[in-house]
């Protein structure tokens, strides 16, 4: 039958989602609020998910049905997930942790790339530095925030459970297996301004702006680490870092896998829209690899270039 093939392909989806069957198990139960003995009944398709259970998984796991079934248009879908960062609900940390947990997957395919062009720091180095990943939320809540008053960066409160789990998605970005980043050669000078912005109209202090910095001279110092040696020194995966002679409009990024493919346009600042349609994310992975050819590779070769783009930055953040 049609559908059981489509239907087939959805249960092989989640089984994606989890590496152990009994995680996967535990978050249907949850979500779907069934019993354990029901989810295992729908998984071995004694009985099926119905029409309802099947949308709300795939709202809440990022499942696009209309590629499953293979509905094909001459439009591509994207979507957008809307997040608070600073709040998030239950249901919205435990998407952060599916994300956490599909990177995890993919440490297992080596043929698995991941590539972002970017012109503000991208959160996979944000996510590892407390004060920068503060400020990029107190930005995000200055021009975004639907609250009436202006919250000083001193008040941006990030959750116990948000601060782990950021964490541990700064570790397990570092097990994709192959790594590109293009940035605007002013990636710094636009951040830089952002800050004195910031400080000059008192939502920084001078005291707050010197965490900051050092937060600033830690990741230039680290992203100075991984483009000679050319990997993540923690896990050794391959990365490599292109800095564009053009400017880059905004962030966009794709991850390429024999499993799935995804592809982003990053917006306002924390969301983005992105579709796992293939032809697109085929696209997008020709688009962004002709980037390459007007920027220049600082990791491993082209010392020179290396050692005066970090020189550049170091006293870009001197000047802060």
């Amino acid at each position: 039958m049609e559908n059981d093939t489509w239907y087939d392909v959805f249960i092989k989806i989640l089984h994606r989602k989890y590496e152990k069957r009994a995680q996967l198990i535990q978050a249907l139960t949850d979500l779907l609020c069934i019993e354990r003995e029901a989810v295992y009944r729908r998984l071995r398709k004694d009985v099926l998910f119905s029409v309802h259970e099947i949308a709300e998984i795939a709202s809440a796991w990022n499942i696009s049905l209309d590629e499953i079934m293979g509905v094909k248009s001459k439009q591509i879908s994207f979507h957008m997930r809307q997040m608070n960062y600073l709040d998030p609900s239950k249901e919205e940390l435990t998407f952060l942790q599916n994300v956490i947990q599909a990177i995890n997957f993919i440490k297992n395919l080596p043929d698995t790339e991941f590539m972002d062009i970017c012109n503000k720091l991208p959160r996979q180095l944000l996510a590892g530095y407390e004060c920068l990943n503060q400020f990029y939320l107190f930005k995000w809540q200055y021009e975004y925030g639907i609250e009436k008053e202006i919250i000083p960066f001193s008040e941006i409160i990030i959750s116990e459970e948000k601060y782990q789990l950021t964490k541990e998605y700064y570790r397990a970005i570092k097990n994709v297996p192959n790594t590109s980043f293009i940035w605007d050669s002013k990636i710094f000078d636009y951040l830089i301004n952002d800050i004195r912005y910031f400080c000059s109209i008192y939502l920084i202090t001078d005291e707050e702006k010197e965490l900051i910095k050092n937060d600033l001279y830690a990741l230039l110092d680290y992203m100075l680490d991984v483009a000679n040696k050319g990997y993540y020194p923690e896990t050794r995966n391959k990365v490599n870092l292109y800095i564009s002679q053009l400017n880059v409009n905004t962030n966009y990024s794709y991850t390429f896998s024999p499993e799935a493919n995804i592809c982003f346009v990053h917006v306002f600042e924390k969301y983005e829209i992105y579709t796992f349609d293939q032809e697109m994310a085929i696209n997008f992975k020709t688009w962004m690899q002709l980037k390459k050819r007007t920027s220049v590779q600082i990791s491993e070769v082209d010392e020179r270039s290396r050692v005066e783009f970090f020189s550049k930055q170091r006293l870009l953040v001197d000047s802060l």
